[in-house]
């Protein structure tokens, strides 16, 4: 109840500084966290807590005192109240002021993707480095995952993994999906994006959609989706959250 879905922990870090750390080793050094009235505890941990790193200084944890000084040091960190409807578009629309005429990088706080030769979002941003177009996170799946994700419309393999297409279907089913690419989180988005934003209207729940704005912003210039190479991380479940616990710890030398 007080804390947020965020800072449950994966083993010993929470979901968010995984998300954190896959961006900062794909290059980015600035990282804008949104947040609501309730997830002061977000923005606490990328701070510097002076009393911890003492305290731990005085014990001879140094060890510890660097891993916990090392999260503020990683990245400029901006934080954003969020205001505004419901919705996952909102918190993109909110970052407009600080991310300006930019390409930017969208990632949710309750997923990230490990065991990639690459981090995730490298993948995308070297897609986007030759391009210069939308990047969505494309995932295999079978039959049963084109009843649970939102599934690409392809036009073509324009190189190994990375096909251009024509839009997302929501949950299409294995009859009427169009291919078995899921579109998971994770995006390089043009800014071009925060005026479709501005005009895009409530869809399902009464909330604004990032997936409803980035439809529009398909039909106005090529769109690409990445097939990732890595592991697919989900939190956003108790199931997700204790697979995902397992899963890490079984690749943890000291825990497996």
């Amino acid at each position: 109840k007080a804390m947020p879905k965020e800072m449950m922990p994966i083993i010993d870090k929470p979901v968010i500084q995984y998300v954190v750390e896959e961006a900062v080793d794909s290059g980015i050094t600035d990282i804008v966290l949104v947040t609501g009235a309730s997830k002061r505890a977000v923005e606490d941990h990328f701070d510097y807590n002076h009393d911890l790193q003492n305290w731990l200084k005085k014990q001879g944890k140094n060890e510890m005192r660097e891993r916990v000084k090392k999260i503020a040091d990683m990245a400029n960190f901006t934080y954003i109240r969020q205001k505004g409807p419901y919705g996952n578009g909102t918190p993109v629309l909110n970052a407009e002021h600080v991310i300006g005429d930019e390409p930017f990088a969208v990632v949710w706080g309750d997923e990230f993707f490990t065991g990639g030769k690459k981090p995730r979002l490298k993948q995308l941003l070297d897609v986007y480095e030759k391009y210069q177009d939308p990047v969505l996170t494309g995932m295999r799946v079978g039959k049963e995952g084109t009843d649970r994700f939102g599934i690409v419309d392809p036009v073509a393999e324009v190189q190994k993994d990375v096909w251009e297409i024509k839009g997302i279907v929501e949950k299409p089913g294995p009859k009427k999906a169009k291919s078995k690419i899921a579109a998971m989180g994770g995006y390089i988005l043009p800014p071009e994006i925060f005026e479709i934003l501005k005009k895009t209207k409530r869809g399902k729940g009464g909330e604004v959609w990032l997936a409803d704005a980035i439809a529009v912003l398909g039909k106005t210039r090529p769109m690409y989706i990445k097939i990732v190479d890595g592991a697919y991380r989900d939190t956003g479940t108790k199931e997700a959250w204790l697979k995902t616990n397992i899963a890490l710890a079984l690749e943890d030398k000291a825990l497996k």
